[in-house]
């Protein structure tokens, strides 16, 4: 027969199973749900081909658009070098960012991207990219951002994204915490 305090005992341990299962999932959380997107195209995110070759031209043009932005607590500038091109569909391209960093201390940022409109982010490849890398600049710095892409040709035997004639680039730039120098 099983003592009361046995039971209890085994529902604690439940329970803070549960709760650690829960924590380890919202840590892995961001990690897996970028990596879902990156596979998948889903939210308009671009399709990563480190080192790919793009599958050359198919002579139709398609209008790309860059998009730069900055959360507040970064104070740095970030811009496209272009604001748009238009480009063949399967020819690769290279798009140029600059950032500056506006402070008299080094920042450390990272950026995010996204695609628009969310149909086409499957058929966004980025071969080369400065996103999800910390940029460390130091004080007054300004540097130059190359992101190598191209545009699938398979967007044009999707019915729901064969018609599109611009798709936006998009990247926001965050601070990264960096730990602080004991002295």
């Amino acid at each position: 027969m099983t003592t009361l305090a046995q039971k209890n005992g085994r529902t604690a341990l439940i329970a803070a199973a549960v709760v650690a299962a829960m924590v380890g999932l919202a840590y892995a959380s961001v990690p897996l749900y970028r990596i879902f997107c990156q596979v998948t195209g889903f939210g308009g995110t671009t399709q990563m081909k480190v080192g790919g070759e793009a599958p050359g031209a198919v002579g139709r043009l398609i209008s790309v658009r860059f998009d730069a932005n900055v959360s507040p607590a970064l104070s740095w500038e970030f811009k496209p070098v272009d604001t748009h091109r238009r480009v063949a569909i399967g020819a690769r391209n290279i798009a140029l960012y600059t950032a500056r960093n506006r402070t008299d201390r080094p920042l450390v940022g990272t950026a995010t991207f996204n695609v628009t409109p969310t149909q086409a982010g499957q058929y966004f490849t980025k071969v080369q990219c400065f996103c999800f890398t910390e940029q460390r600049l130091e004080p007054g710095q300004e540097v130059r951002m190359p992101v190598v892409y191209y545009v699938d040709p398979a967007i044009l035997d999707d019915p729901n994204a064969r018609d599109i004639s611009e798709i936006t680039l998009s990247y926001t730039f965050y601070p990264v915490d960096q730990p602080q120098s004991g002295s």
